[in-house]
C-alpha cells in the first residue's frame, strides 16, 4: 500500500509539472535547499531543525525553506487579469510537526490601476527590503536582529503601477482577527513606497521607505537602499521599532553590506547592529525585553556559485555577540555564536 501511495504521489507531482509546462496560465515550481550547519548556541537555526538544545554547540541539517507552489495569471477582460499563487513550505529535515506549512497564497486582480491581492502574503513592510538581505532565508537572515519580517494571513494587499516608470506605492491591511498580540481596537496595516528596481534590470538602484502599524506587535519604520556599481552591490537598511503595548520598549537596528561578482562567484559581507532586542538571536538566548543598553552585533561573510541555472552551492560564516544592562545596571553578556554553513539549492 505504501508503494501505491508513493507512486500515486510521484505521478501527481509529475502531472502538475507537465500541466505547468504546457498551460499558458498555471506554472508549477519548487525549491529544495539543505545546509549543514555548525553552531555554538543554536539560537539562529531555522525553526523545525531537529535536536536543537539552545545554548549548546552542535552540527545540524537545516531546511532553508524548501517549497512547492503553483502560480499564474489569466485574462478575464480587457485590462483585467486574475492573478493567483498557492505556495507551501516542505519540511524535509524534521521528524515532528506538519510536512507542509503555509506560505504566500492568494487570489488577486491586476488592472491598469494596480494589483489587489487577498489571502496570505509577506507584508509590504517586509517586501520593502528588496534584495538587500544578502543572506536571506538562512541562519544569517536579517530577522535574527530585526523585527516585523512578517508573512500574514487574512489580509488585503495593494500595489500601484510604476509611476513614471520608477515609483510604486503599496499597502497591506489585515482584518481584525489578526490582532492577537495587543488586543487593541487599532487597525493593523503596512505602507511602503519604492523607487527604482530591486533586480537592477531597469535601474541600477533601489530605494524604499516603509511603515508598519501593529503587525507582529510593533510599530516600526524602515529605510532601505541598494545600488549597483559594475560588479559591486552596496546596500543598507535602517529600522526603528517600538513595542505596541509598551512604547518605552524601542530601539534602532541597521545593516550595511556589500556583494561582488567575481567571475560568477558571488562574494558578500554584512555588518549589523541591533539596539531594540526584538530579533530571534536576542530573544532565544534569554535577552530581557525592554532592557537598557541592548547591543547586539552581527557579522556575516559568504559566497555562492551557480553550477547551473537551477543549482547553487554556497558557504557562509556568521558571528553574533550581544549584551544588555539588567535592572541593577550590571552588564549581562549573551553567549557568542559562531555559525558555519555549507548548503545547496535546487530550483525547478
Amino acid at each position: 500500500m505504501k508503494k501505491t501511495f508513493i507512486s500515486a504521489s510521484v505521478a501527481s507531482v509529475l502531472a502538475l509539472a507537465s500541466f505547468g509546462a504546457l498551460a499558458e496560465g498555471p506554472s508549477f515550481y519548487g525549491r529544495l535547499e539543505l545546509a549543514v550547519t555548525n553552531t555554538e548556541t543554536g539560537a539562529t537555526l531555522q525553526g523545525g531543525t531537529n535536536g536543537v538544545d539552545l545554548g549548546e554547540s552542535g552540527t545540524y541539517l537545516e531546511n532553508n525553506f524548501s517549497l512547492l507552489g503553483v502560480k499564474g495569471t489569466e485574462k478575464i477582460a480587457d485590462g483585467f487579469e486574475a492573478i493567483y499563487q498557492m505556495e507551501f513550505q516542505v519540511e524535509n529535515t524534521s521528524g515532528t510537526g506538519d510536512v507542509f506549512k503555509a506560505r504566500n497564497t492568494y487570489l488577486g486582480l491586476k488592472t491598469n490601476a494596480g494589483t489587489v491581492l487577498v489571502g496570505r502574503n509577506d507584508t509590504v513592510f517586509k517586501q520593502a527590503e528588496g534584495n538587500v538581505d544578502l543572506f536571506g532565508n538562512t541562519n544569517a537572515d536579517i530577522d535574527r536582529l530585526v523585527s516585523a519580517q512578517t508573512r500574514s494571513a487574512d489580509g488585503v494587499w495593494y500595489y500601484s503601477p510604476k509611476i513614471a516608470g520608477l515609483v510604486t506605492l503599496n499597502a497591506t491591511y489585515l482584518f481584525d482577527d489578526n490582532d492577537t498580540t495587543a488586543k487593541t481596537s487599532e487597525s493593523l496595516y503596512a505602507l511602503s513606497a519604492t523607487l527604482g528596481d530591486k533586480g537592477f534590470k531597469d535601474q541600477n538602484y533601489y530605494v524604499a521607505v516603509a511603515y508598519n502599524k501593529g503587525i507582529a506587535g510593533v510599530d516600526a519604520y524602515r529605510g532601505v537602499a541598494q545600488v549597483k556599481f559594475g560588479q559591486f552591490k552596496v546596500g543598507g537598511l535602517f529600522q526603528q521599532s517600538e513595542d505596541i503595548v509598551n512604547n518605552d520598549i524601542d530601539g534602532n537596528t541597521y545593516f550595511v553590506n556589500v556583494a561582488y561578482d567575481l567571475n560568477g562567484v558571488n562574494l558578500k559581507a554584512e555588518y549589523g547592529v541591533d539596539e531594540a532586542g526584538f530579533g530571534s538571536y536576542y530573544k532565544n538566548l534569554g535577552g530581557v525585553k525592554g532592557a537598557d543598553d541592548i547591543n547586539v552585533q552581527n557579522f556575516n561573510i559568504g559566497a555562492d556559485y551557480r553550477l547551473s541555472k537551477s543549482t547553487m552551492v554556497y558557504g557562509q560564516y556568521a558571528m553574533y555577540t550581544g549584551d544588555y544592562k539588567d535592572v541593577g545596571g550590571a552588564t549581562v553578556d549573551l553567549k557568542d555564536d559562531n555559525v558555519v554553513s555549507f548548503g545547496v539549492r535546487y530550483d525547478f
